[in-house]
């Protein structure tokens, strides 16, 4: 049930088509070469900060198609306190994700940068990089139109 707050605002897909196939492009692009079960972890995260209602329901959705089990899903909220749930390379890429969605004092730290860059070679940190940027445009897209959980672009 919606309320006047959450009530879907712009179709903002439909009313700008041409918006879509770009980010959907750059989205398909960066996630050229990486772990889909990786993929669905970050874009979960990201979508988890952002409060992106829309986002999430379909990255759960298609975490659990890849075979994420429901205990890691449910526990990436608070993935620096379940460590033993996620292996150091995803506890890095969420902590680059965590950096480059909050962007707190307006920067990624160098140590999350340079943990990243321990378990990734540079063209996997671009995509990386462009991955967690798309998430965060379809977030802000997403949120501000008010896309209901399980609606229709």
């Amino acid at each position: 049930m919606s309320t006047p707050e959450t009530a879907p605002r712009l179709p903002v897909f439909r009313l700008a088509p041409d918006i879509y196939a770009p980010l959907l492009a750059l989205t398909q692009a960066a996630k050229k070469g990486l772990d889909p079960v990786l993929v669905e972890l970050l874009l979960i995260r990201a979508s988890q900060l952002n409060r992106c209602a829309f986002c999430l329901d379909m990255h759960v959705t298609d975490a659990r198609k890849a075979g994420v089990s429901e205990e890691r899903i449910t526990l990436l909220s608070a993935w620096e306190e379940a460590p033993a749930h996620y292996t150091e390379k995803e506890r890095a890429a969420l902590a680059f994700t965590e950096a480059v969605t909050v962007l707190t004092g307006g920067f990624v730290p160098d140590e999350v940068y340079e943990r990243a860059a321990a378990h990734f070679d540079d063209a996997e940190l671009a995509r990386l990089l462009a991955l967690i940027t798309a998430i965060n445009s379809w977030n802000r897209l997403n949120v501000a139109a008010r896309t209901p959980a399980g609606g229709v672009l």
